[in-house]
């Protein structure tokens, strides 16, 4: 076992410490970074996240003033810190990785930070493996100090080949993408741990890439005994690649976030599948590529280990969509919990993994649950996680908000904030979510840029329900996009401001939408018309001028002033079309929990392009799509 020295041979190493650290955070500073959250524009990280981790970091491994942090933390956060210093030794390692990673010439040595309980006894221990960042461990070192607050052993450290050349908490090798690689590093990590900490028990928990590793390792090490993945996947496949659509702008936000250039970050194989996947050819490969880094492939392993897994995920997740989240979750026959929040990756548990809550006394939801879910299978503590039911679903824009005043003139800023949190609703199982389905025919009428009808069963059967055609100017976005910017939309209605469509400037030349009469409640009633509750489902018939099409469909609750919310997506891309041949296709959308208020309209919108996503169609090329007597276009709704 190490000394008290943090720098003692044997487990730990002299850190270097990070340039640039030397101006204290102010209480302020910090609670303007815990509120923003992990992410800037463009899908980086927010630079003051990546301070304040790092500020940590330094103020306990760097020996800032002999001793003390104070000179780099405010008041409060500096006595949280002694507190955890006092129970828990901090250490920095160089972890050796797994043997022969292909393309990588030498031992990989893994960046690693610990905390080591100093109380006598064993005590249960958590793995962090980082997120996919440039900047490794550090970015959540709060929740490090949470953990060893607890009574936790911490050991963190970032996967092989992430970080920025230079930085001490960059791990060296080529990145794996949570292949073999990463399974076999995970298990050494896993040695390392019982070696220098003699744990009782192990679990991991990790976010984002993070998250896929720890089911990858739990799947092929049975010494973990318990998973917290959060805004994770299940399928690596399906998250890139479905409906034959290629998720383009969740590939390029994380080829940058690696840390360098790709020739650098990657091996020939791995570098070999990402230029195939930007270029759209030998997808089966991807895919192929992309199932053997899938948790859901390895759900045998996981079942007969029975290792009890916490999975947490977004509605308008734009990484990891959360469909392929919830067929992985259905496969497991082991102890589970599903929690799925508004938002977009990492909007909800981001705050509470880099730093303590911007506001006095409030507390991370997300976080605090995933936090009891390791106390219960861990320590063993009956803290009510044993009652929890399998699914919480978050009901998308139920949260009640206020205007925020600029401080000096009071007037509004245009900001909400929250002040009641949106509803949470639970199930004994996913299947317990949705209740019924009901099925809206789509209409043909809707020439001159007018929409269709979409009509309820019972609305009365139109003569235009089948055997009508509609036509499109395909290749050219409209207003209809699932989001402005990736996880900056989803960060901001996670903090009560969800993006809002003018439906008036879809220009219907480039799409096609469909519209129903204002929705009441059955009983005339209630405030609420239609409580959608699951996998809404869209068939269409298609034919273009070209031998390809897209049809991306948009899901949309429009208000009376003809301003809506998205509800949902998904787009699809066919191939092998004949001009003047039909073809008839189905696809599911993105699962949502939604109200849609009494007096409020249903919008289905098919347009042909989206930012998000690598299209099929031929730019001004015409899109056809119609309901023929034996196969009537519809969208089916699922209803909780």
């Amino acid at each position: 076992m190490p000394q008290d020295n943090p720098f003692s041979t044997g487990s730990s190493e002299h850190f270097p410490g990070f340039p640039g650290i030397t101006a204290a955070l102010t209480s302020a500073e910090t609670s303007r970074i815990t509120g923003r959250g992990l992410w800037a524009a463009g899908g980086t990280v927010d630079p003051g996240a990546v301070r304040l981790g790092q500020t940590l970091a330094q103020a306990l491994l760097g020996g800032t003033n002999g001793d003390g942090d104070g000179a780099l933390l405010p008041a409060e956060l500096a006595a949280y810190v002694q507190e955890v210093r006092a129970l828990a030794l901090p250490a920095y390692h160089r972890i050796e990785g797994a043997a022969g990673s292909g393309g990588d010439t030498e031992n990989v040595r893994l960046s690693a930070f610990s905390f080591r309980q100093r109380g006598p006894g064993a005590h249960p221990l958590v793995v962090v493996p980082a997120g996919w960042t440039p900047f490794g461990w550090p970015l959540f070192f709060w929740s490090y100090l949470v953990l060893a607050h607890r009574g936790y052993h911490v050991l963190a450290y970032t996967p092989r080949g992430l970080g920025i050349p230079g930085l001490p908490s960059t791990s060296s090798g080529l990145v794996d993408v949570a292949g073999p690689h990463d399974w076999a590093d995970g298990s050494a990590v896993i040695d390392f741990a019982v070696d220098h900490f003699a744990p009782s028990v192990i679990g991991f928990m990790g976010e984002s890439y993070g998250s896929g590793i720890s089911q990858l390792v739990a799947a092929h090490d049975d010494r973990v005994a318990a998973v917290v993945a959060l805004s994770t996947w299940g399928n690596l496949a399906t998250s890139l690649y479905d409906h034959n659509t290629r998720h383009l702008a969740a590939v390029k936000a994380l080829l940058g976030l690696t840390g360098g250039p790709v020739e650098s970050k990657f091996d020939e194989e791995n570098q070999r599948i990402l230029a195939d996947f930007q270029a759209d050819r030998n997808l089966d490969g991807v895919v192929e590529w992309g199932r053997k880094r899938a948790p859901e492939s390895y759900l045998a392993q996981t079942n007969e280990k029975g290792t009890p897994t916490f999975f947490s995920n977004t509605w308008h997740e734009s990484l990891f969509a959360v469909n392929q989240t919830l067929e992985t979750f259905n496969g497991l026959d082991v102890p589970k919990r599903l929690n799925l929040w508004i938002g977009d990756h990492a909007a909800p548990e981001g705050p509470g993994l880099i730093g303590p809550p911007a506001v006095p006394g409030a507390y991370n939801l997300p976080m605090a649950e995933a936090y009891a879910w390791l106390d219960h299978h861990l320590k063993g503590e009956h803290n009510g996680v044993e009652d929890w039911p399998e699914v919480s679903s978050q009901v998308m824009f139920t949260y009640v908000t206020e205007p925020v005043p600029d401080p000096e003139t009071g007037e509004p800023t245009g900001e909400n904030r929250i002040v009641v949190p949106a509803r949470r609703e639970t199930a004994t199982a996913w299947s317990e979510v949705t209740h019924g389905t009901e099925r809206f025919g789509l209409t043909g009428d809707g020439g001159g840029g007018s929409d269709g009808r979409l009509v309820p069963p019972g609305g009365g059967p139109p003569t235009e329900e089948t055997g009508w055609r509609r036509a499109f100017l395909a290749g050219v976005d409209t207003e209809a996009t699932a989001m402005d910017a990736i996880m900056q939309t989803g960060r901001a209605e996670w903090a009560g401001n969800p993006k809002i469509y003018d439906t008036r400037k879809i220009d219907r030349r480039h799409a096609v939408a469909w519209t129903t009469d204002p929705l009441i409640s059955s009983d005339g009633a209630e405030a609420t018309a239609r409580r959608i509750r699951g996998i809404p489902r869209v068939r269409l018939t298609v034919r273009s001028t070209a031998t390809s099409a897209s049809l991306y469909a948009h899901l949309l609750d429009v208000a009376e002033d003809d301003t809506a919310r998205i509800i949902s997506h998904e787009p699809l891309n066919v191939y092998g079309l004949t001009p003047e041949q039909d073809t008839t296709v189905t696809w599911k959308l993105q699962a949502a929990a939604y109200d849609i208020a009494s007096g409020h309209r249903l919008m289905l919108v098919v347009d042909s392009k989206d930012p998000l996503y690598g299209d099929a169609s031929v730019t001004w090329t015409q899109t056809v799509v119609g309901s023929p007597e034996d196969h009537p276009s519809f969208l089916e709704l699922p209803l909780g």
